[in-house]
C-alpha cells in the first residue's frame, strides 16, 4: 500500500490518501509541536498500534488496521468528529485547578469529559447540550461514545496497572465510517495519555515531556518495553 496525495498534517503525524478510497495512512512524527526528539515517532506508533490492536480484540470498534512500518500504520477512513473525550481516573492538570482537588487524588469513579475541537477557540471544555447544539453528534452518537470510552478505561487501566503504570486520564477521539459507524480513531500514546509509576509516581507521559522534551522519547520507549518488551531499535 503506497503513500499518495497528503491529506492533513498535526502536531504528531501526516495523513496520506492511498489507492483506496476508504484507506488512509497515517504516518508519525518526530515532533510535537515543541520540538522534535529522534525516534519519538516510530516508538508512538507502535505502542498505539499495540493498544488499538488490544481494544479491537476486546471489542471496540476502531479505524486500525495494520502497522505498514515503524512509523507508518494502515487506517481506515473515518470522518473526525470535532470532539475530544477525556477520562480521567486520579485528579491531575486541570481538573485540580478548576475543582481544587489535591494532585493524586483517585477519584470514586471515572470522569468524562469534552472538549471542542476548534483551534480558533482553543478547544473549549464543553458539555454534551453544547455538543449537540453545535451538531457536533448526536445524542444516539455520544452514548455510544460515552461507553466505548469508559469501556476502554475498563481495558487499559488494568492492563496497564499490570505493567507497573498507573492510568491518570487520557484523551480519545472518534471518527465515523462511510456508513455513519462511530469508532475510536486517532491514537493512545503516552503523549495522549497522563501515565504514572504504580510505585514511584514518576511521570511516565506528556508532563514528562513538558519538563524534559529530550527525554520523551526514553519515556516512551519504557512503556512501550513494559508493554511488548520492544524498543524502537
Amino acid at each position: 500500500m503506497d503513500k499518495k496525495q497528503l491529506l492533513y498534517e498535526g502536531r504528531a503525524k501526516r495523513v496520506y490518501a492511498t489507492e483506496s478510497p476508504e484507506l488512509l495512512i497515517a504516518a508519525y512524527k518526530d515532533s510535537r509541536g515543541s520540538g522534535a526528539v529522534p525516534g519519538r515517532g516510530a516508538v508512538n506508533n507502535r505502542v498505539s498500534v499495540c493498544l488499538m490492536r488490544m481494544l479491537g480484540q476486546q471489542g471496540i470498534p476502531t479505524h486500525f488496521i495494520d502497522q505498514l512500518s515503524e512509523r507508518e500504520t494502515l487506517i481506515r477512513r473515518a470522518r473526525m468528529i470535532p470532539l475530544k473525550v477525556v477520562v480521567r481516573n486520579v485528579a491531575a492538570g486541570s481538573l485540580c485547578t478548576r475543582l481544587g482537588l489535591r494532585e493524586g487524588t483517585r477519584l470514586r469513579a471515572a470522569i468524562l469529559e469534552y472538549y471542542y475541537r476548534s483551534a480558533a477557540l482553543g478547544d473549549p471544555m464543553i458539555n454534551r447540550y453544547h455538543a449537540f447544539e453545535l451538531e457536533l453528534c448526536t445524542p444516539a452518537e455520544l452514548a455510544v461514545i460515552d461507553r466505548y470510552a469508559l469501556r476502554v478505561n475498563d481495558i487499559l487501566q488494568p492492563f496497564l496497572r499490570g505493567l507497573g503504570v498507573d492510568l491518570i486520564d487520557f484523551k480519545l477521539e472518534f471518527g465515523r465510517l462511510a456508513d455513519g459507524t462511530v469508532v475510536l480513531a486517532d491514537e493512545i500514546t503516552p503523549d495522549t495519555c497522563r501515565l504514572w509509576d504504580a510505585e514511584t509516581g514518576e511521570k511516565l507521559d506528556r508532563d514528562r515531556f513538558r519538563r524534559d522534551p529530550g527525554g520523551a522519547k526514553d519515556v516512551s520507549e519504557a512503556i512501550l518495553r513494559r508493554m511488548t518488551g520492544e524498543t524502537s531499535g
